[in-house]
């Protein structure tokens, strides 16, 4: 990884869900951002989450962790980390995903993870870009003109 191309790590609870996350790959591309992809679960392999999650730091920037239901997998990682943690909370057909997103916002003290909405894969890279611009200048043009885009001029 070169020192002026963030990397983001993508985790996620399910194979299921990897489709969801197409939205998310396809923003961070637009924006040059390096990334890959693991899928691990907080309730059916902890150890692989928390091991990615405490060598995080060498390889990435930033993570997205997106899962559905019970979504611990958001907090488990930033439990294991200091790099920033977007949580994005994955739509079920059980609670509409809002049982997701309540997990994914209700963090203890000390372990903050950012929240996008529902199903918010795009939204998810765009987070992701305004926090990386802070370290990386050459980010900020490219989500300005994102923003001019969405405002149509």
């Amino acid at each position: 990884m070169g020192k002026n191309i963030p990397k983001v790590g993508i985790i996620v609870g399910s194979e299921s869900d990897l489709e969801l996350l197409k939205k998310t790959e396809r923003q961070l591309k637009k924006f040059g951002i390096n990334y890959d992809i693991a899928v691990a679960s907080a309730h059916r392999t902890p150890q692989k989450v928390e091991e990615y999650a405490r060598l995080a730091e060498k390889k990435y920037d930033l993570i997205i962790a997106a899962a559905g239901m019970a979504a611990a997998l958001p907090g488990v990682v930033a439990a294991h980390t200091t790099l920033p943690v977007i949580g994005l909370p994955i739509h079920s057909p059980a609670l509409s995903g809002h049982d997701a997103l309540f997990a994914i916002v209700q963090m203890p003290p000390g372990v903050p993870v950012a929240t996008v909405a529902i199903d918010g894969a795009k939204n998810a890279a765009v987070l992701a870009a305004q926090i990386l611009a802070l370290k990386f200048p050459n980010l900020a043009a490219k989500l300005k003109k994102l923003k001019k885009e969405l405002s149509g001029s």
